[in-house]
């Protein structure tokens, strides 16, 4: 079956017609165009998916459409402004967080979400924020370096 969801996706309002079994980052990816949210395990094991859904980080890849609908969804490309990064994706270009950058979105909108809750968070709490992220890139120094930049740098935005 399907059904007319309306979502608010990166500010914008999106009413579409959607299976009921449509994942959200199929939805994203081949209904909205929206590729930075990457199809990593597509099990719920890598974290390359996430998005923030109402500010919280959610795994697009195990999560319905249907279940979002009314709900604020934000992906990586909502986090530039007017063509400009946010202080997050700068911390991460400037502290070469990103490696081969496949997982890196998946990273920043944790980390984000993370940020939003916890502006100067310490170690043992970016750790856990992205625990549930893979990198098979780094040792994740660089990364947890960007986090904390991000942080201290107080202009998140």
């Amino acid at each position: 079956m399907k059904r007319i969801v309306s979502l608010k996706i990166n500010g914008k309002t999106v009413d579409d017609v959607v299976p009921d079994n449509s994942l959200l980052m199929d939805f994203l990816r081949d209904k909205q165009g929206l590729t930075g949210t990457k199809k990593g395990c597509d099990g719920g094991e890598c974290g390359a998916c996430t998005v923030l859904i109402n500010g919280h980080p959610r795994l697009a890849c195990i999560t319905l459409t249907a279940s979002c609908e009314d709900q604020k969804i934000e992906t990586i490309e909502g986090q530039s402004k007017s063509g400009r990064l946010s202080a997050l994706q700068r911390a991460f270009h400037e502290n070469l967080g990103a490696q081969c950058g496949f997982c890196t979105p998946g990273m920043i909108m944790a980390a984000e979400a993370l940020l939003r809750k916890t502006p100067n968070p310490d170690i043992d709490q970016i750790k856990t924020a992205l625990g549930g992220n893979l990198c098979r890139c780094t040792g994740y120094t660089k990364i947890i370096k960007s986090v904390q930049a991000a942080a201290m740098s107080g202009a998140r935005q």
